[in-house]
């Protein structure tokens, strides 16, 4: 997929080789998708984000839908570009699990690539005895776990506007 490596040995794409999310664009995307949620009649009680790919879509999910109870469960799948663990690891702080018991949950994240991380969360809180639903801004073809609620399928490396940049560093 990509010819060259940076200064990390993470892979280089170009941009025809990326799909490209700008702020304007999240933000219509987001009101979409609440859009999408309502109409399907689902009330969430609480919306739980994917951390920290889905902490910015289920704040902005959370304030259109009005609903104030919001949470996250911190998973680690992916290094680097096209590069990740064998499997999707939680990370602490933990959610409250038995609190969602008999809630109806909204699941957040950023993109459904291999699915693995949405599968995980979504069986370790439905374990609990929630109803859950899925949104996610991405799928892409290989998932194996198709979110209920999706605005684009791609099965290009996406660019989101709070990762473009590298991390901010001393002297910026």
């Amino acid at each position: 997929m990509a010819s060259e490596l940076d200064d990390s040995g993470s892979a280089v794409l170009s941009e025809t080789e990326r799909e490209v999310l700008g702020w304007l664009e999240f933000g219509e995307a987001s009101r979409h998708l609440a859009g999408e949620v309502v109409e399907s009649g689902f009330e969430p009680d609480i919306v739980v984000a994917i951390a920290r790919g889905g902490l910015l879509l289920a704040g902005a999910i959370s304030y259109a839908l009005g609903i104030k109870s919001c949470g996250s469960l911190n998973v680690e799948f992916y290094t680097g570009v096209d590069e990740r663990l064998p499997e999707p690891v939680l990370l602490p702080p933990m959610l409250d699990e038995a609190a969602l018991n008999s809630k109806r949950v909204l699941l957040v994240d950023d993109v459904s690539d291999s699915g693995r991380t949405l599968a995980m969360v979504v069986d370790l809180i439905a374990a609990s005895g929630a109803d859950v639903r899925t949104v996610c801004l991405y799928s892409k073809p290989r998932t194996v776990l198709e979110p209920d609620f999706v605005w684009r399928k791609t099965d290009r490396w996406i660019t989101f506007p709070w990762s473009a940049l590298p991390p901010v560093t001393a002297g910026e």
